[in-house]
């Protein structure tokens, strides 16, 4: 007795076969090989936004932090330093550029803008702009 399989069964594996090399990150070269970097939470508080970024081995120098409407950038380098002559047997730190834009519900004002870089923590206040704020209108 033959046994068919079904062949859309066929074609889910695939695609799950596909997700799951896609979302890999085992052949990543640098930090923008996979997943986002840097890793961040975003809270609201009132009408403003913090958003915490994890930039461990980041310099403050090495980075750059941009705001434009309703956008926040965060680029830059991490470096991986090895001892000189070392030969390499697990490399499972990262290095390299980074480039990642966050979209906010809110429109920024990027003059009151506030960052604070410490140990590894990059916390940004972000305040709403005035023009996004909504308006109280008088019913005559």
């Amino acid at each position: 007795m033959a046994v068919f399989t079904d062949p859309f069964d066929a074609l889910t594996n695939l695609q799950q076969a596909l997700d799951t090399y896609r979302t890999s990150t085992w052949l990543a070269t640098g930090l923008s090989g996979g997943g986002a970097f840097p890793p961040l939470n975003v809270f609201r508080k009132g009408e403003d936004f913090i958003l915490i970024a994890e930039l461990p081995g980041v310099k403050k120098s090495d980075l750059d932090v941009q705001v434009k409407g309703r956008t926040v950038r965060l680029a830059g380098e991490r470096t991986v330093g090895y001892p000189e002559k070392a030969a390499l047997h697990r490399r499972e730190r990262l290095a390299g550029r980074f480039d990642r834009a966050v979209t906010m519900p809110i429109e920024i004002n990027p003059d009151g803008v506030k960052a604070e870089y410490r140990d590894g923590i990059l916390a940004l206040f972000l305040p709403r702009a005035e023009s996004d704020k909504p308006k109280s209108i008088k019913v005559a």
